[in-house]
């Protein structure tokens, strides 16, 4: 295994590698012990030893040829924007994304990951009064009570959850008046995780967001610095928000909403689930909705999460200043995947082997392997020995 600063530069290579599936670069990443090191002519014994297209490992063994100045080139990038690189070889690397099926290799961070526990608020990005104020109130609380608030970044209930959490470090002398402990902690500290590169303007209009963030917490993305938003980064992104959090908090989410990836992350690694309960007339409150009735915790006062959670606290929350349903986003849709990985995820019915699945897709068997990870990173699949390919739920 590649240890150190080589370690380290081929990690960064092969997480600002372009031409290499995202995918590819977490089971590489790690998997550093079986193929670092070796020659590009073994690239079909890599390839077969682990489950990989060949074109994948080929374009991995070229980026570890010049993993140093591929490394050096990405560094200067992630600087210029104020970020740094954390790598799985890193002792500050966060141990609870190693529990993930396939961790990412390396993240981009700008400020610092807080140390306290977590608990992620996510939602609908369409969200309506009800849902934003119930984000704010929550976060606001939960951030005092020194916890970090763990979201996404998107516009609704992502952003609403962020500014709460926020607040709660204006609020800091009020809620000390109630609590002196309050004094004791920091308070106030959220982190967003992207679905996009560092320096990408997206959400438009949440750059000064961004900067506050990063000013209390952290910005975190695990794709290149200047990466485009695409559809499949945010079901991707959502395991990271999941694995950050001692449990997760979904405020108005509709049936098919990305949010409830992020749910299936979490109870995957054994996490909480909480939805706070919505009108049954409204689209927006259907998924949380559906979460109650089907075991999830129905929480009414952000004290239910902090007494779940083993942490008493004597403050109470002040309601927030409501304001309008924010305009939906043009932002790209996340529900069932499209092309080849949907449709290998409609005939998989039962557990198979990469040949049995590119011969019912009618496809090559290295687009259903490069398809097969994409699924497996949103957690759409999980992978077992051979490798064989099953279905989730």
């Amino acid at each position: 295994m590649k240890n150190g600063e080589t370690g380290r530069d081929l990690l960064i290579a092969l997480h600002a590698t372009p031409a290499l599936d995202r995918a590819a670069a977490c089971l590489l990443g790690q998997e550093l012990e079986r193929w670092a090191g070796r020659p590009p002519r073994h690239a079909a014994d890599v390839a077969s030893e682990l489950g990989l297209p060949r074109a994948q490992v080929r374009r991995a063994l070229a980026a570890a040829g010049d993993a140093r100045a591929l490394a050096a080139a990405e560094r200067e990038r992630a600087a210029g924007l104020g970020a740094r690189h954390l790598t799985r070889l890193d002792p500050d690397y966060p141990p609870a994304l190693l529990h993930l099926a396939l961790p990412p290799p390396v993240l981009c961070l700008r400020g610092a990951l807080p140390a306290s526990a977590a608990v992620a608020i996510v939602g609908s990005r369409t969200a309506g009064d009800y849902g934003v104020a119930a984000a704010e109130l929550f976060a606001c609380a939960l951030a005092g009570a020194g916890l970090a608030v763990v979201s996404g970044f998107a516009r609704g209930i992502d952003a609403a959850a962020h500014r709460g959490a926020l607040a709660a470090a204006v609020d800091r002398e009020a809620l000390a008046a109630v609590d002196r402990r309050a004094l004791a902690a920091p308070c106030g500290r959220t982190v967003a995780v992207l679905g996009c590169g560092m320096g990408v303007d997206y959400p438009r209009g949440h750059a000064h967001l961004g900067d506050e963030i990063a000013a209390q917490g952290a910005l975190v993305s695990e794709f290149p610095c200047g990466a485009a938003p695409r559809g499949w980064h945010f079901p991707v992104r959502n395991r990271i928000i999941a694995a950050l959090a001692a449990g997760t908090l979904v405020v108005e989410a509709a049936p098919r909403s990305g949010s409830l990836v992020t749910v299936r992350h979490a109870l995957d690694l054994g996490r909480e689930v909480w939805a706070v309960p919505g009108r049954i007339f409204d689209p927006r409150a259907q998924g949380t909705n559906a979460l109650i009735r089907d075991g999830a915790a129905l929480v009414q006062h952000p004290r239910e999460i902090l007494e779940s959670l083993g942490i008493a606290t004597a403050s109470q929350p002040s309601e927030p200043h409501r304001r309008e349903a924010p305009a939906p986003s043009a932002e790209p849709a996340r529900d069932r995947p499209e092309g080849l990985a949907g449709t290998i995820l409609e005939k998989l019915a039962m557990e198979a082997g990469p040949e049995e699945i590119a011969a019912a897709a009618e496809a090559s068997v290295d687009r259903v392997l490069s398809a097969l990870l994409e699924l497996e990173l949103a957690g759409h699949v999980v992978r077992r020995p051979g490798p064989r390919f099953a279905r989730v739920g």
